[in-house]
């Protein structure tokens, strides 16, 4: 590798941009791939984008048989994010499980008196209503977003700005028949149902969980089926 690649590649992951490091195994020739940004400085006809992102969604490194050869694909993706909107007591022990489990955890909401440092020790808090958080924080393809505040008017917009971006996962808490109320909203709203059954409702895995720390492991662990494929169908 190049001292200029090594520049390249050091930058992308302090800016947490997802990168693949691409190596043509015939002749060694290297390129850092960006296939997630849609101003892509690469010929795509050079490499094997469509391999990239698959390698980057995957998270693992795969060999891909291109052209004349094979390019060796190696992806260096950021943390996995957290985004919860609502500092309600489940957020607590999801954010202090999530730290370990190597997720950065962002606490989205309004209500400054809820979401504070005091609560939260450690986590970013965002003082701002969801679709505008969201429309800042721009979730990924690394990024699962969980509303949890029974309040339609936090969860209903946050929910709507996830679906519209390739977020891994989506849950939102509350019972079967809250859903049903929450689903009819967002129909009613435009939102298709393709987009809607791509809400994990209610949130988390069912494992008989009662107290906001069981609740937080059963949606973590949920959150984790998802990242990596395990997720049962």
């Amino acid at each position: 590798m190049t001292s200029d690649l090594l520049d390249e590649l050091l930058r992308a992951i302090r800016e947490k941009r997802p990168a693949v490091l691409a190596t043509r195994l015939p002749d060694g020739r290297q390129e850092l791939l960006f296939p997630t940004e849609e101003d892509k400085t690469q010929a795509g006809a050079e490499w094997p984008m469509a391999a990239a992102r698959r390698a980057l969604v995957e998270d693992e490194a795969i060999t891909e048989a291109f052209g004349d050869g094979s390019v060796f694909l190696r992806p260096y993706n950021p943390r996995v994010r957290l985004i919860v909107v609502g500092a309600v007591h489940i957020a607590a022990p999801l954010a202090e499980l999530a730290r370990p489990a190597g997720m950065d955890v962002v606490l989205v909401d309004p209500r400054t008196a809820f979401a504070t440092a005091d609560r939260f020790p450690g986590i970013e808090l965002v003082h701002k209503w969801p679709e505008e958080a969201l429309d800042t924080l721009r979730p990924d393809h690394r990024t699962a977003v969980l509303t949890l505040t029974h309040d339609e008017k936090l969860d209903d917009p946050a929910l709507m700005a996830a679906l519209s971006g390739p977020s891994f996962y989506i849950g939102a808490l509350g019972s079967s028949r809250t859903h049903e109320k929450r689903t009819q909203r967002l129909r009613d709203q435009g939102v298709a149902e393709e987009d809607i059954a791509r809400i994990q409702a209610p949130i988390g895995l069912s494992i008989g969980a009662r107290t906001p720390a069981e609740i937080a492991v059963a949606i973590l662990a949920e959150v984790v089926a998802h990242l990596r494929g395990a997720a049962q169908s």
